[in-house]
């Protein structure tokens, strides 16, 4: 009866996780391969869908920084620049690389978080019932270890390890990954509103998590991860960083104003908005009414109402007012008037089903934004897709809530293969998923100058990476060198996996791509470059990244104005000379 007992609170506190970090599992998920994504499956929950959260899940392991833990379920990943923050006295070492390539970005990666802790609140029992909440616990707490490791004072954080222009210029393994890797940081006298607002509302977003502190209403409860002593360390750096945001003495600034290697690749458009948020996470953690009434003055002081742009790692404007909605429909002392915020949620969602733009559908339907879309077109519409689905469940009306739903499962469904290329944009899910991601981890190449055949086949299946997208002609060109269309990111999983999440709760249906056959995106793969004559799009550059792209737009513009003042020169002393003969 005693070792009953045992085993009964051993396996019960792998879902409770009262202790700290839950145990993975003794024979860990490991992804299946793209064959078994064109099998069919039935049950609840669905396998396929259960699969893809798994996948998604895997492809963070995947993008580790520094040394691996013993229970590394990627066999081809080594340990990694390991001297990071030596520059500064500092362990940084840890935490992920942000993209294709080897630079760590706190901006994106704060928003990643903050997305996937959020996800998991909404919609957390998709990763209990599937057996992935040990991993969802332990891909946050390798990203939310290394963010606090960045803040190692009240006052001061690191936004970016590595030099992006030599990252750019490297393509290779990760034993080899160039060096000097400098660090970069903001501080009271140099400060960055929106990267320490941003990194406050992922720790926010992550303690209401790792505390259970869920919205009710129609909102299933959290994943499984009731660890009290963690969430409060995560709240203590929100605080700190709030503060930090707002009172820094250098005043309210965007962080690339103090560090302008972040300009390269990671810019911010604006802070207003990071602001915003972590105040309204924070009021939601700590329910200080106090911290609301703030969330609520920013809104009206930086005029985010009205905004009708895209919901991603630079602009959370969007998801503000779904969270306001989320607050006031719940029991709390916060209060919020229900009906302003579902006003404004629905005003903004309404432009996006009714096509009245920024936003529109490609011709084969994918939501698309001119200038956002164009480098990761899926992002956007996938973030749009999972702010609806959240905000469905407390929609003003059945008809809105109908179309809501509706218009995100299209979104979902493009991505998962229902689209003009027959492609699933997630490696390894499918027969017909790309095989070339723009990946200097996943590659094996070592020719920067040649990514697109060095080698001819990828070294390793990076799985569960969402890609860019297809260009605003539903064209995919499975091409490495061309970043728009297969680099993978961070961010652009989170909105994927929340996604996911919510339809292993929901759906008993499997994904679209099960029905598609090995060899459908062979029959319409585009021919040629995806920036020729039939098919316009920016022209990939194989030494960059989306760590080079602003730069690349910098020397071309520094040399066009060479080029005109030589060329205005030239017609001076040209001119000078013509008078010189009249004279003479």
């Amino acid at each position: 009866m005693f070792f009953l007992l045992i085993r009964f609170l051993s396996i019960f506190c792998t879902t409770c996780a009262v202790f700290g970090q839950l145990p993975l599992p003794k024979f860990p998920f490991i992804p299946p391969g793209a064959s078994a994504g064109a099998r069919l499956s039935s049950g609840y929950p669905n396998p396929q869908w259960s699969t893809l959260l798994g996948n998604l899940l895997y492809f963070y392991d995947a993008q580790r920084s520094g040394t691996l833990a013993s229970t590394n379920r990627v066999p081809w990943r080594n340990n990694s620049a390991l001297n990071d923050g030596k520059d500064v006295n500092l362990d940084l070492s840890g935490g992920y690389y942000d993209a294709g390539d080897y630079i760590k970005a706190t901006f994106p990666l704060s928003s990643t978080l903050m997305s996937i802790c959020w996800g998991a609140t909404d919609f957390g029992k998709a990763y209990d019932i599937t057996n992935q909440t040990a991993y969802l616990d332990d891909m946050l707490r390798w990203g939310l270890d290394w963010l606090m490791k960045a803040h190692p004072s009240n006052d001061t954080l690191y936004v970016l390890v590595g030099d992006t222009k030599v990252d750019d210029t490297y393509w290779g393994g990760d034993l080899d990954i160039p060096t000097p890797r400098p660090s970069y940081q903001i501080n009271d006298t140099h400060p960055g509103t929106d990267a320490a607002a941003g990194a406050s509302a992922a720790f926010a977003a992550c303690s209401n998590l790792y505390s259970k502190r869920a919205f009710d209403g129609p909102y299933q409860p959290p994943a499984s991860l009731n660890d009290t002593t963690y969430a409060e360390k995560l709240l203590k750096h929100a605080k700190d960083l709030y503060s930090f945001a707002i009172s820094a003495k250098g005043g309210m600034r965007t962080y690339q104003k103090s560090v302008s290697a972040v300009a390269d690749s990671y810019m911010s458009s604006s802070y207003t908005d990071e602001v915003t948020m972590a105040a309204l996470f924070l009021s939601w953690a700590t329910k200080d009414n106090s911290l609301f009434q703030q969330a609520e003055d920013y809104y009206k002081k930086f005029g985010l109402a009205g905004f009708n742009g895209v919901f991603n790692w630079d602009s959370k404007t969007p998801g503000i007012a779904v969270l306001f909605a989320q607050i006031a429909q719940s029991d709390s002392p916060l209060g919020g008037n229900m009906s302003t915020w579902q006003a404004e949620a629905e005003r903004y969602f309404d432009r996006i089903i009714a096509n009245e733009g920024p936003g529109f559908l490609t011709k084969h339907g994918l939501l698309f934004y001119n200038g956002d879309s164009d480098s990761a077109s899926l992002n956007p519409a996938l973030n749009a897709a999972m702010l609806l689905n959240r905000y469905a469940q407390i929609a003003s009306t059945t008809k809105r809530k109908d179309a809501y739903l509706s218009f995100a499962r299209s979104q979902v469904d493009y991505a998962l293969g229902k689209n003009s290329m027959s492609v699933p944009y997630i490696v390894g899910s499918n027969p017909n998923s790309p095989s070339n991601p723009h990946s200097a981890l996943a590659s094996g190449g070592n020719n920067i100058s040649d990514i697109n055949n060095s080698p001819q086949e990828e070294a390793y299946i990076l799985y569960g990476a969402v890609v860019g997208g297809p260009d605003k002609y539903d064209n995919f060109y499975d091409i490495r060198s061309d970043w728009p269309e297969t680099e993978v990111a961070l961010d652009y999983n989170a909105p994927m996996l929340t996604l996911t999440a919510m339809h292993v709760l929901n759906d008993t249906v499997d994904p679209f791509f099960t029905s598609l056959k090995a060899g459908a995106y062979d029959k319409v793969q585009p021919q040629g470059l995806p920036c020729d004559a039939v098919f316009p799009h920016s022209c990939p550059t194989p030494s960059l990244s989306r760590g080079g792209r602003i730069a690349m737009a910098i020397v071309i513009t520094v040399t066009g104005l060479i080029i005109l003042g030589l060329l205005s020169w030239y017609f001076h002393v040209l001119s000078q000379s013509g008078d010189l003969l009249k004279s003479g």
